[in-house]
C-alpha cells in the first residue's frame, strides 16, 4: 500500500462522510429540530414585564 492508496482511501472516508451528513440533514428526522432553532431568534422578541427603561448615567452617579 503506497501513499497513492492512502490518498484514495481517505478522499472516499471524506466523501462517505460527506453524502452522511447531507444525507442526515435533508432527511426529515431532524426537522422538527431545525424548525425549533430557526425560530429562537424571534421569540425573544417580547418585551419583559419587570423590565424598567433605561436610563442615562451621569458621572455624579454612583
Amino acid at each position: 500500500m503506497d501513499v497513492n492508496d492512502l490518498r484514495a482511501l481517505w478522499t472516499l472516508l471524506s466523501f462517505l462522510v460527506f453524502a452522511g451528513i447531507a444525507v442526515w440533514a435533508y432527511s426529515s428526522w431532524p426537522k422538527q429540530r431545525f424548525e425549533a432553532a430557526a425560530r429562537l431568534p424571534l421569540d425573544d422578541d417580547q418585551p419583559l414585564a419587570h423590565a424598567q427603561p433605561a436610563r442615562a448615567h451621569t458621572m455624579t452617579e454612583k
